[in-house]
């Protein structure tokens, strides 16, 4: 296998394409960044084009027909142009490969739980040698599709919406009614989900409605879930074994915490993207493991995993942007690093919203302090700012916040390390967050901030200086019901169209 490989996922909804080069994740993009069409897949034309065009400019390839391109992925909708290689790998075994090979492991055990996949869930076994399946095949539906009919009971849209119920969850400080509940069993390699759940879960969701205790109820369910995936791995997987997740259910914060925080395993790693998008990075990583055994006469010895950064998208130097604010008739600042952190504080202290923008996009749902809006939480409109004027969703809806890794035990209780803003934490001390966690709640999404990204990491140690709390406020840069902005036309395009105050893209700073 010569010249770069290029994996494709997401076929149903938010298209994604990775590119490896050499054996190394070196661009990963979704296709919903270019075409500004909120999770578009590739249901009308199997191809993600605009996502392929973009990786392969981040790696300096061409991706014209007769380019010396080998794709891969694992879902049936996929095609690629005519007379390009296309190699195919099995749906979980490219989710297994994602998690593993971008991991930080040299071996470990591997989980994948999505849904309608014929197993829901399988386990694999990971190290220097090969991926291989572990034990008995599962039966049936799996968690994702238990939490799908949840959503639903819910009113909710099973995948595209599901995220509602675990921030709704989140609300509550625990237990509620959904804590007794009888959800389901788990017997060996098979989940039993009672058939009359729905009716139940309705009926309970319409009384917690007509009480204000939705919330807990949200979160007593989603805990009951958890205690059955948690139980089913300790029980499944050796103890003081690293651990991979993968699949759609890794999405949320919560199982995946409740898992990092059982002594069962040693350490538990997350991909940025551990759903079908994700399937781009587990395609281009399967292929350059099979090309790895080919090159060894058909031994895999010397499997490696690479530490993938998350900031794999396209990026944009100081000309491009300077371009695009005089095509646009704006008035900026230019300025050095150390005075763009010094306003910058100057303005969250104030109690603004600011847009951040630098270096290559990330890859993944969560924004990792290159296409971010921060805030301080020590602002007490914080929330309604976000809520109400930016995100256009219920003013007490929540947000992650970004701190120094070094600091983030000192303010709250979780894993050691979250560089994807993969856990969710408890705070130590409520009133210090009470204008950021909502009433009723105590629990957040960090992200904690280590060598990259290096100006997020200054921007949150001079906070820090000037308030004495190194924690800033992290959302998304993108407007009402569209895609995180990708070039500075389209952060030009968010501030100007919300109610940010400042945008600070590289070194310019544009003030309304």
């Amino acid at each position: 296998m010569t010249g770069a490989i290029v994996g494709l996922g997401g076929a149903r909804r938010n298209a994604g394409a990775a590119l490896c080069r050499e054996g190394v994740l070196v661009a990963a993009c979704e296709r919903e960044r270019i075409t500004r069409t909120r999770g578009q897949g590739m249901v009308e034309d199997g191809f993600p084009e605009e996502a392929v065009d973009a990786v392969a400019t981040v790696a300096g390839v061409r991706a014209t027909p007769g380019s010396d391109l080998t794709y891969a992925s694992a879902e049936d909708r996929v095609t690629v142009p005519e007379g390009c290689a296309h190699l195919r790998y099995p749906h979980h075994y490219s989710h297994a490969a994602s998690s593993f090979l971008s991991s930080p492991f040299t071996d470990a055990c591997v989980v994948v739980c999505d849904r309608h996949r014929s197993p829901d869930v399988s386990v694999w076994k990971a190290g220097p040698r090969a991926i291989e399946p572990m034990g008995d095949a599962w039966d049936g539906p799996g968690f994702a599709t238990l939490y799908g009919v949840i959503a639903r009971a819910f009113g909710l849209t099973p995948q595209r919406d599901e995220h509602r119920l675990e921030a709704l969850a989140r609300l509550s400080a625990g237990g509620g009614p959904g804590s007794q509940f009888e959800i389901a069993t788990v017997d060996g390699s098979r989940l039993r989900i009672p058939d009359d759940l729905t009716d139940r879960l309705q009926s309970a969701v319409h009384a917690a409605a007509g009480t204000g205790s939705l919330a807990d109820l949200a979160s007593g369910v989603q805990r009951r879930v958890a205690d059955l995936l948690v139980d089913w791995l300790a029980g499944r997987i050796e103890p003081g074994s690293n651990l991979c997740l993968a699949g759609g259910l890794f999405y949320n914060t919560y199982f995946n915490t409740r898992i990092a925080e059982h002594p069962a395993f040693r350490d538990v790693f997350v991909p940025t993207h551990p759903g079908n998008t994700g399937l781009a990075v587990g395609s281009a990583l399967a292929a350059v493991a099979q090309s790895l055994t080919s090159a060894n006469g058909g031994h895999s010895e010397g499997l490696k995993a690479h530490p993938a950064s998350p900031f794999l998208g396209p990026a944009y130097g100081a000309e491009e942007i300077k371009a695009t604010l005089d095509n646009c008739k704006l008035s900026y600042e230019y300025v050095n690093d150390h005075q763009l952190v010094e306003r910058t504080v100057d303005t969250l202290r104030a109690g603004h919203l600011v847009g951040w923008f630098h270096g290559p996009m990330e890859w993944g749902p969560r924004a990792l302090g290159h296409r971010s809006i921060l805030a301080s939480p020590l602002s007490p409109y914080v929330l309604e700012n976000l809520n109400r004027f930016l995100k256009r969703r219920e003013v007490v809806r929540s947000y992650g916040v970004s701190v120094p890794e070094g600091e983030a035990a000192r303010l709250f209780v979780g894993p050691a390390r979250s560089p994807f803003m993969q856990f969710e934490y408890r705070v130590r001390d409520p009133d210090l967050f009470r204008h950021v966690v909502p009433p009723g709640s105590e629990r957040l999404r960090v992200h904690t901030v280590g060598e990259e990204p290096r100006l997020l990491g200054a921007l949150l140690g001079a906070f820090g200086g000037a308030t004495g709390l190194p924690v800033l406020v992290n959302t998304s840069f993108n407007g009402f019901h569209e895609p995180i902005v990708c070039t500075p036309r389209d952060a030009v395009r968010v501030f100007y169209g919300t109610g940010l105050d400042m945008l600070v893209m590289g070194n310019f700073i544009l003030r309304k």
